[in-house]
């Protein structure tokens, strides 16, 4: 069987909030400038998405007191970006230099907050159909939702493990038959060292400890009718006694062009 060449390496993760007032103002420089000109035309790239926490979507987030997003309802716009297996530090190297030099071309931004922006590099995928939607499609493929899970892994538990934990029983709590969850991937955040993490701007939480793991979920339909299946998964996740999910958060896609949910934000 012919195999593609193109493979998934690491990702920019970045949930932001608009400051009150300016919520079309910065749906629009985002989408219509930064969206391309801090990521999209970076060497290595190989898709970007964006997505919108509503109001309702927000009030969803669990536990009550996260780690991740502080307060838990914490960024309404999150966008992520893919990068070639390979070119992650062709890449980050040039974003690093990029968006300094954007805000000094007055292209920047001041009137947004970042809850939670780190990057992040691909572990693994898993995927409900045995012929399925490929994981570097997944941006591209514009599913009905999207589902972001953080956990902090109990001591001594390694990233492996709790992959492994997810292949031989969660997978079955939301791939099983007849789910709306397509995949899941699989993630460890890069915890930078020195000024390789500078910014112009704070960037929230961070990337946390190195027991952290991130999991995204790409569902077929919107995941609020599907709460309660995510809800029972982490459960087994804090039963398994390997981690505590630190942030369950949903999101729904930006319909890219409009402002759209813009006046749905609080």
């Amino acid at each position: 069987m012919w195999e593609s060449p193109v493979h998934l390496g690491a990702m920019l993760f970045t949930l932001v909030d608009p400051k009150p007032g300016f919520e079309v103002a910065y749906n629009r420089w985002y989408e219509r400038d930064h969206f391309y000109g801090g990521c999209m035309t970076g060497p290595g790239i190989l898709a970007g998405g964006r997505w919108v926490s509503t109001r309702p979507y927000k009030d969803l987030r669990f536990p009550a007191d996260s780690p991740v997003a502080s307060p838990t309802d914490a960024g309404s716009y999150l966008a992520t970006y893919w990068v070639q297996r390979g070119s992650e530090a062709e890449h980050f190297g040039w974003s690093s230099k990029q968006v300094f030099d954007l805000y000094a071309d007055g292209r920047g931004f001041e009137e947004r907050e970042h809850a939670h922006t780190a990057l992040y590099t691909f572990q693994r995928s898993f995927s409900r159909d045995a012929d399925g939607v490929p994981v570097e499609l997944a941006l591209d493929h514009r599913f009905a939702g999207l589902v972001s899970i953080h956990v902090d892994r109990s001591e001594g538990i390694k990233h492996p493990a709790f992959d492994e934990w997810f292949a031989d029983e969660g997978a079955d709590l939301l791939l099983g038959g007849g789910s709306p969850f397509a995949i899941v991937s699989s993630w460890r955040p890069i915890i930078p060292r020195g000024e390789e993490g500078s910014s112009p701007m704070k960037l929230g939480s961070g990337p946390g400890t190195p027991s952290r793991s991130a999991q995204l979920i790409f569902s077929d339909a919107a995941p609020a009718s599907h709460w309660e299946q995510i809800r029972t998964y982490c459960d087994a996740i804090e039963a398994s006694g390997l981690a505590t999910v630190s942030l369950a958060a949903p999101f729904i896609p930006t319909i890219v062009g409009t402002d759209t949910y813009t006046d749905e934000l609080w």
